[in-house]
Parts: structure tokens; sequence; C-alpha cells
């Protein structure tokens, strides 16, 4: 979970644009960042803990300069955050190395270097790798093939750059962790995602597991895990320079909220031709949901919460049979796979780990077909999928997702409703009744986006306690989850939900005055249950924080804060009430003064176990 960028210039000094490349991927990791610069036949490099802002002014006193050089922010996982652990990582003052992952091998590979000499001065498993190259180096090999020794040699996940002191090139590698080449005119560049490139080019090559390349400014080859030279296709992205910007907003999570009616649209749109639902637009493939006669979704974090809700869905309309599980739980346990049984993977960047290696893990166990819902184009995900569903939501930054969450519903919504259409449990008149009301959808999500004054005064409320309890029933109870995920991710409260039938089964010795209790409280079949619910907690003296439907019959009074959403939308009520929660833990957390985009020990996309 860390950002990596490099480049290749034959004219221009590189310095600036691994900066700006270093600032785009600050979401990925922001405990330390530095640089590597190759200037006559020796290594410079500037290393701060804390953000890339903090070796601004380090540059400028140094007056850095150069055309070959290699960056890198980081999120810590093996070693303190410290100078020291920052990379680039340098072995013997000739070779420099950043790497994102996890060597799971490390301790047995520093053992084996100390023994020929080699001094440690970080506490990280990256220093393995330069000192690893370095070692392969003194018997005259090439950079490319000391690589590819080291590689062959590294047990885990990882993405590498690596040069040496007298060199004009760059030699990357990737295995389980994302990295791409982005080419240009007399300029080539690396990087772990296009956020870092978009300034100076959008033609993008995703190198595939195994691939080792050699960069230079006006060349590139790429090998496979035998040296044999190989091609990768071209591709032009998407992404806009202007995507990543703040605009008129004071954080990303904020602009990303409120890009949610355009962003819900879009999807919408996007697998809607001529008035019917056609699953051709699915991956541009013919998709046959009839075959299949149960589903396995596989998720992490907040895709699994829409997993989740997704089961009520497939279940009600379509009448078939789901499985919600963790990624990372799935992996290692022995599954039973039944026959005609369709995966489905759920992962904003595509190159959620956990995520990727669960449905490699799927197709050992015997599942033939697969299906992601995915946000990012030519990810790893979507490239080991038979059919890919793309949500719309545009570039996501803030490392609470928020758009990526509600195109994942609507995604998942359609796709039940694919399934009901091929499995004929649906009607012609029932589709057409769906699609408007998911037409409908986006102006609902605006009128709950107007909820933010009322929900404003709330977080003044919730800023001053350390716990908090969200509770939902049925399809609602997801959203809890969700909404106690944010308020935890990005302002610290601890806050855990439940099944609000759960309470009298333990939750409810927490209940008092000190305790904070959300309610998704919507206006349907349940509504009578969760007002008995709430009671239990009104008895106790809790205090009730209800999100409730326009049309719903109860009022605000004391102990008991209602807000109101438009009136009841029926079985799309979760995306629509998945906003309010967004708003309050973004509210809290500003009302805490704490960082909404980069709370701290997370990062964006998670690419290690």
């Amino acid at each position: 979970m860390c950002g990596i960028v490099g480049g290749v210039s034959k004219n221009n000094n590189i310095v600036p644009i691994l900066i700006n490349g270093l600032e785009k991927l600050e979401y990925r990791g922001y405990d330390s960042a530095g640089i590597a610069i190759i200037n006559h036949n020796r290594i410079q490099r500037i290393r701060s803990v804390g953000r890339v802002s903090n070796i601004h002014k380090k540059i400028s006193q140094k007056n850095l300069k150069g055309k070959t050089g290699i960056g890198h922010t980081r999120w810590a996982t093996h070693g303190g955050v410290l100078e020291k652990n920052a990379h680039p990582h340098i072995s013997n003052n000739e070779i420099v190395v950043v790497h994102n992952g996890i060597i799971e091998n490390h301790a047995k590979l520093c053992d084996f270097l100390k023994n020929k000499n080699y001094i440690f001065k970080s506490e990280t498993d990256t220093e393995v790798i330069a000192h690893l190259i370095h070692y392969f180096r003194k018997n005259k090999p090439s950079l490319l093939e000391a690589v590819h020794k080291t590689c062959k040699k590294l047990e885990g996940a990882y993405a590498i750059a690596v040069s040496n002191k007298n060199s004009n090139e760059i030699i990357v590698a990737r295995n389980g962790c994302p990295l791409i080449i982005g080419v240009s005119e007399d300029q080539n560049f690396i990087a772990s995602d296009i956020s870092a490139l978009i300034s100076v080019t959008n033609n993008v090559i995703f190198l595939e597991d195994g691939d080792i390349a050699v960069i230079a400014s006006d060349s590139y080859k790429i090998f496979d895990d035998n040296l044999n030279q190989i091609n990768r296709k071209i591709y032009k992205s998407s992404v806009k320079e202007n995507q990543m910007e703040l605009g008129p907003y004071d954080h990303y999570m904020q602009k990303e909220i409120y890009e949610q009616p355009i962003a819900i649209a879009d999807t919408i749109e996007s697998i809607i031709d001529e008035g019917s639902i056609n699953p051709k637009l699915i991956g541009g493939l013919k998709f046959d949901a009839s075959k299949y006669e149960s589903i396995l979704i596989l998720a992490a974090g907040t895709s699994y919460y829409a997993g989740l809700t997704a089961k009520y869905w497939f279940e009600h309309l379509a009448k078939v049979p789901v499985n919600v599980e963790i990624a990372s739980e799935y992996r290692y346990r022995d599954a039973v796979t039944p026959k005609k049984q369709l995966i489905i993977t759920i992962s904003q960047s595509g190159e959620t780990l956990d995520t990727l290696e669960a449905l490699k893990q799927a197709k050992k166990n015997g599942n033939k077909n697969s299906l992601t819902i995915c946000n990012v184009q030519e990810s790893a995900i979507v490239r080991q999928s038979d059919y890919v569903f793309y949500t719309r939501a545009g570039v996501e930054i803030g490392v609470a997702s928020t758009k990526a969450f509600t195109t994942q519903l609507v995604c998942l919504f359609v796709l039940s409703l694919i399934f009901a259409k091929q499995r004929k449990k649906i009607t012609k008149k029932n589709e057409l009744a769906y699609i408007e009301e998911l037409r409908k959808l986006s102006g609902h999500i605006q009128t709950a986006l107007n909820l933010e004054p009322q929900i404003k005064a709330w977080a003044k409320k919730f800023s001053r306690k350390s716990n908090a309890l969200f509770l939902g029933r049925g399809i609602h109870y997801p959203i809890a989850l969700e909404g106690a995920l944010k308020l935890k991710e990005i302002s610290y409260i601890h806050a855990e939900a439940y099944p609000a039938g759960e309470l009298k089964h333990g939750p409810l010795a927490l209940v008092d005055k000190d305790l904070p209790v959300v309610v998704i409280a919507p206006n349907d079949k349940l509504l009578e249950k969760v007002k008995s619910n709430m009671q239990e907690v009104k008895a106790r003296g809790g205090e009730l924080f209800v999100i409730a439907d326009a049309d719903s019959q109860f009022d605000a009074e004391a102990g008991i804060h209602v807000i109101r959403t438009n009136r009841h939308v029926g079985i799309l009520s979760p995306i629509v009430h998945a906003i309010p929660v967004q708003l309050l833990a973004y509210h809290v957390a500003i009302s805490k003064k704490t960082d909404v985009d980069k709370p701290r020990n997370l990062a964006k996309s998670v690419t290690v176990e």
C-alpha cells in the first residue's frame, strides 16, 4: 500500500514530474516519502517522514535536478515511521530501490546477506532487495539479470523499481502489486497508478505478474519470467487531470460524496439500452445468468458490505441463493464449491490483494465463471475475470470510499435484475418499473445530500463521544455496518453495528446516556420492529439518532433526534440511506479535526495482506 513513480527523460528534469506524481499517489501511503536521482555516476537521495510536501524544501536547498529518478510514498508495514525506513533504499552507494508489497522471506534473506557482510541501515523488508541485487551484480551480470535473479529469491507480493549509480535506465518487476509503464515522446515513466502520470502521458502499459521491464528515455523492453522479450498492449487512459483536482471542496471525501448523483446516473445509463437492461453491455460479452444456480460474492471492507446488501436483492428478485464472504477469510479455509456457481468479486481499485487472491483460490476450487464489479479498467481483477461490470464512479481519492460504494450497489442491483430477467422471475413490466426507479435515484440522492445542515448539528454531539452504536434491520443492516465503518475510519470513534433485533442479545448492556445510537429506520415492513428496538434503547437512557423517511410515522422527542430523507424508495432505499451515514462520518471528522482524506494507519489501495 505504497506509491511508486519513476521516469527517464532525454531532455527534461525529472524531479518536478516525480514530485507531482508522488502528490497524486499520496492517497496510497503518507507515512513518509522520498526520491532518488541519478546524476554524474552518483545517487542523490532525499527522504522525509510525513507528507510529500515535506521534501519540497530539501529539494530546493540541494537544487536537485536530473533526467533519471525514482520516487516513493510509504505506508509502513515493516519498521516504524522513521526517515531511515523511508524509500528509496540504497546498497553500497550503487543500487537504489523502491518497493511496494511485502517480502515474506525477508528475515531469511537478511541473515544470508549479513553473513555476506552487508550492513542494514533500516528496519524494512525492502532493503534486502537492494542488497540482493548488489550481491548478484558482483559476478558482473547486467542490472536486468541481477534483478531477475533477485526476484527468483523473493517470496510474497511486490512491485519494485531499480536503478544504479551509472545508469540511465530503470528496471521494474511486479508480482501481485500493480505497476504500469507510461509511454511518451523522448521520455518514459513507471508508476503504481495512472494518477501519477496523467500530467505527462495517458498512454500506459499494464504489466502482468512475472513481468520485468527495462525503461529508457526513448525505449522500453518487457520480458517474461524467463527473460524472453514479450509485447504488452498500450492503452489510452480516459482519466483526466482535472478529475484529480479538489475544486471548490474542502476535502476529496466531500467532493466524492457530492459527485454521487452524477456517478450513479452514469453507471445506470451505461447498462440500459433502448429502455431495457442489456446484459451484453457487461464486458461486451453475452452473459447468461440462467445457467447459474448459486452466487458467491468475495470482497473486503466497504465492498463486502455492498455484497451483503446485494444478497437481499438477488434472493428477493432472482430467487438465487447467495453467499457473501470476506475475501481474506475465504482464502484460508476449505470451501465447498457448488456446481454452476458464479463468483462475483467487488473491488474499487481492482488491485485489492485479498480479493484478487480469493478469486484465484475460487478458481482452484473449481469455480469456472467469474464476474467482477470494478471501477478501474484493465486492473488485475478485471484481467482475471470472465465478465466485467464497470462502475462509473470516476477517480476516487479519499481513503474512505463513498461514490465507489453507492455505484457498486447500483451495479449489484442491476445485476440482480439481469438474473431475475433471465431466470424469468420478473415480467417486462416489472423490469421497466425498476428501470424507472433507478433513473429517479440520482434525484433521491440529491435530496439526501440536502440533509447536510441537520447532520452537521448531529456531528457536534458525536465529536464528544468515544463510542457509537449503529442499528439496522433487513436490507438496511449492511448500511448500519457501513456507517459504523466510516465513523471509525475517519473520526477514530469506536463504532459497531448490529441488526436491531440483536440488541437484547448482548449490545443492550452497553447502552447508557453516553452512547449515541444511530438507527436506520426507513418506512418499510420492518419499521414497527425497529421502533420497538428504539424503545429498548430509550428505556435505558440511550440517545437515539434516527435516519428515517419523509413518510415515516414518528417524530422527534426528548432523547430521539430524527432526520428524514425523501419518501421511502422501496428496494433501492439502502443506496439513499448510505448518504446520511457518509455525511455524518465526514462532519464528525471535521469537528474532531482529523485528517479526513488520509486517516491514520490506512491507505486507499490495499495491495498487501
